[in-house]
């Protein structure tokens, strides 16, 4: 079914702002994927309705656990493998390559925005990568091919070759600690943006969601397009309860400069 166009003075309103802003900064969360299919986790229908989160401290003290873990991944790899950046994820990446965006703050690890044209380096993962895996105590690198081989057809959990470590996929797990760099980093560009635009994110899973009240704090002027309201509605400068993808393509549109400028 054909997605309602949003309204015109929304995406005016949103354009103007990216368009008039210094130093912007997008922050994304899992209601931006959500138009390529991949589903979020809190709403009625989606993944923590269905099955529980594996703590992190499970996940190292079984293997059971380490089982699962990767039964689930394996299970669900497809919906993530076969997604496309959407309409949103593109016109967030035009931001980005006009330089009216410094750099995208995400809480997603479906690596989307990297698909859509945006280099790693001005993409923030909070919550790390579900793309490939890596060793939690050197930091090898694995990709998700060679795991999958082994697991579905040897029942083999993956062990680092380097050091014998447990490998698990580059995400980050209940129970695990925030990435102190990635963090940092987001610290940074968050208190030197000018705007903070929210982008599908519901704004109650901490330590991320507290990067919009430092913006705020700091003067930023805040942005929060969501398809709910979210916690931090009443502190915003503007709230847009539209669908994500068409009301920021039509923003990237409005915001565009002009060719006679």
């Amino acid at each position: 079914m054909e997605r309602e166009i949003p309204d015109n003075n929304a995406a005016q309103a949103l354009a103007d702002m990216v368009r008039t802003s210094s130093r912007a900064v997008i922050f994304t969360g899992a209601g931006i994927s959500t138009e390529s299919g991949i589903p979020d986790f809190r709403s009625p229908t989606g993944i923590w309705t269905q099955m529980a989160p594996i703590d992190f401290r499970d996940f190292i003290a079984s293997a059971e656990m380490r089982r699962e873990s990767w039964r689930r991944k394996f299970a669900s790899e497809k919906t993530i493998s076969e997604a496309e950046p959407n309409a949103g994820h593109l016109a967030v990446a035009t931001w980005v390559g006009r330089g009216d965006v410094s750099a995208v703050i995400t809480q997603n690890i479906d690596g989307l925005h990297q698909r859509s044209g945006i280099a790693d380096a001005q993409v923030v993962e909070l919550h790390g990568n579900s793309t490939y895996a890596s060793c939690l105590d050197c930091g090898q690198r694995y990709e998700l091919a060679v795991i999958k081989q082994a697991f579905i057809g040897r029942d083999e959990l993956p062990v680092c070759a380097a050091c014998n470590g447990i490998v698990k996929t580059a995400t980050i797990s209940f129970g695990q600690a925030m990435p102190l760099a990635p963090m940092q980093r987001a610290e940074e560009e968050t208190l030197a943006a000018d705007l903070f635009i929210v982008i599908g994110s519901s704004l109650v899973v901490q330590p991320a969601a507290s990067f919009p009240i430092i913006a705020a704090q700091n003067g930023a002027r805040l942005v929060i397009i969501n398809r709910e309201p979210t916690p931090l509605d009443e502190i915003a400068d503007l709230v847009l309860h539209e669908e994500i993808g068409p009301t920021l393509a039509a923003a990237a549109i409005a915001s565009a400069p002009s060719l006679n400028a």
